[in-house]
């Protein structure tokens, strides 16, 4: 069985055959760890692969080739911008990261590597976005005992790895 992990560092640079990209609608390079993936990925082999593509709904994920990274596949999830919560925010934000451990999964992925989807510039608070991430997570693993992938979720603020290990340890 897949397990949960928090390390600190760039997710561009962990070893694991899928990361994900906290993405946009339109599949456009972003700032951010987006802009940073954009960069490294080889941005204009990647915003044709996300062209041709063209949306993703927020709440869902589509999967693009690598290109330059060493991982395999970078999974483009789409999380919801912050709006109070009463908008189906904390729904959208599960089913983007269900759907790209669903994609993770059907693509022969054993490990996966997340930002924390929604929480930067989307303004998602940072606990509760810790408390879906965790929770879609652990329960795609539940269904998939057997297949699921080991998750790394890569941070680079300490503040917020110390709210991801509490939420992490509230939740086992």
């Amino acid at each position: 069985m897949g397990k949960i992990e928090i390390r600190k560092g760039s997710i561009t640079r962990m070893e694991v055959d899928a990361i994900v990209n906290a993405a946009n609608e339109g599949l456009w390079a972003g700032g951010g760890v987006c802009g940073v993936i954009f960069s490294e990925a080889g941005h204009q082999k990647l915003q044709e692969a996300c062209s041709r593509i063209g949306h993703c709904d927020t709440g869902s994920a589509v999967i693009t080739p690598g290109f330059n990274l060493k991982a395999k596949y970078i999974i483009h999830a789409v999380g919801p911008v912050w709006g109070g919560g009463k908008h189906g925010e904390p729904e959208l934000l599960y089913g983007a990261y269900y759907s790209s451990l669903e994609l993770a999964l059907s693509n022969g992925c054993r490990s996966i590597a997340f930002p924390l989807i929604s929480a930067g510039i989307f303004g998602y608070p940072v606990e509760a976005a810790w408390e879906r991430a965790i929770c879609a997570c652990r329960d795609f693993l539940d269904r998939h005992p057997e297949n699921g992938p080991d998750i790394i979720f890569a941070v680079l603020d300490n503040k917020i790895i110390e709210i991801g290990e509490a939420v992490l340890q509230k939740c086992r």
